[in-house]
């Protein structure tokens, strides 16, 4: 199941893409995300209510609710920044650049939480930066 909702979630992050160049072509990019900002957080609080898990919310630990925040404080950071970066640039050349979050993240996961970086991700992580490389020349 994991496999399949990465997959929507990719088309989805496609779409999304798309969508905001589209729609920020002639708005502030803060503007445009603070717009998209909350409509995420509506549908978000909505599947919340939907499934009924806002009985949980007393149970996050203080260790979850701080690394929450800092991992709200920096998708906002990143969406502030594509979104500039999508309003003044080509968006086959910023989606790339972007995806190279993908090398990062494994190269973080290895050094600060000890996930174990084999030969394969290792070459995956080469040919990503290599193909983010060439797309964007």
């Amino acid at each position: 199941m994991w496999f399949v909702l990465a997959l929507g979630s990719s088309l989805f992050a496609a779409a999304t893409s798309i969508l905001a160049k589209v729609g920020v072509s002639n708005v502030n990019s803060n503007l445009a995300t603070a717009i998209r900002t909350s409509v995420v957080l509506v549908m978000a609080w909505g599947m919340v209510f939907l499934t009924n898990a806002q009985h949980g919310i007393d149970q996050i630990s203080r260790r979850s609710w701080l690394f929450l925040i800092l991992s709200g404080l920096a998708t906002g950071a990143s969406w502030l920044c594509y979104y500039k970066a999508l309003q003044i640039g080509d968006v086959s050349k910023v989606v790339p650049i972007d995806k190279l979050s993908v090398v990062i993240t494994i190269i973080l996961a290895a050094v600060l939480l000890h996930e174990q970086l084999t030969p394969r991700s290792i070459l995956g992580c080469i040919l990503i930066a290599g193909g983010t490389l060439l797309m964007v020349l």
